[in-house]
């Protein structure tokens, strides 16, 4: 379980940044950094919390939940950013990634709520071993979802938050099982794919949709080639691929 051993060796300030979102053929990158005041962090979200990818979904939103509720009282400050498809495609999924984490941070210092000074971090601690460009220093950590209560945090607060946007678009797109795979490979997504064609928010730059585009014959044989490997149209993405 994650804890804050980590951020206890660093000086000043420290925020947890992590991202959710680079496997899915649809839909944006999220990033999201979360600071949190050790001193007046207290309750069952101290024993609760963990990778966003080892909790599942009910356990996610509650622990989101009690994160905005810690926001609003001054004791959490959150910030949430996000890459566009079209800025996925133009400059890859990874660049995509560092700017949703950039964005994120930048974004810490207007969601403070009134009456509540903004934080700004002194040290940002970033899941993974590729360091974005931030208005501080840096630290990454290999796996720092399952280690960082700051970083599982931010993992909480991305997968959370991009979920609900692939379930919103879910309505509006219906067929290709958003609304439970949020837009990661399934069997379901390239059935929705085959039928209904692409949508607006599908990776283009992604080889199941480059392929659909190009034309049913190769994306069939990627059907054939990867069938036994894929999972149901049912399950939740975190068991479908890693972020």
């Amino acid at each position: 379980m994650p804890d804050f051993a980590i951020e206890r060796r660093c000086e000043g300030i420290v925020c947890g940044v992590d991202e959710a979102g680079r496997g899915p053929l649809a839909g944006p990158v999220l990033a999201a950094a979360v600071i949190i005041d050790r001193r007046r962090f207290r309750g069952e979200l101290r024993r609760v919390l963990d990778d966003s990818k080892a909790l599942p979904r009910d356990h996610r939103e509650s622990c989101y939940a009690a994160l905005s509720g810690y926001a609003r009282r001054g004791v959490v400050s959150i910030g949430v950013g996000a890459a566009s498809v079209g800025e996925i495609d133009r400059i890859n999924i990874l660049r995509a990634s560092l700017l949703a984490m950039r964005r994120a941070v930048a974004a810490l210092s207007t969601t403070a709520p009134e009456g509540v000074a903004a934080a700004v971090p002194d040290l940002a601690l970033v899941d993974g071993n590729i360091a974005p460009s931030l208005p501080c220093p840096v630290k990454t950590v290999v796996k720092g979802d399952a280690l960082s209560f700051s970083i599982a945090a931010a993992s909480v607060v991305a997968k959370v938050t991009r979920d609900r946007i692939m379930r919103g678009l879910a309505r509006r797109y219906p067929g290709y099982g958003w609304e439970t795979n949020v837009g990661y490979s399934t069997a379901e997504h390239f059935e929705g794919i085959r039928r209904l064609g692409v949508t607006p928010h599908h990776r283009r730059s992604f080889e199941p949709v480059r392929l659909a585009l190009s034309g049913p014959a190769d994306l069939f044989a990627l059907l054939e080639a990867e069938a036994p490997a894929l999972p149901g149209g049912t399950a939740e993405s975190p068991e479908l691929a890693a972020d």
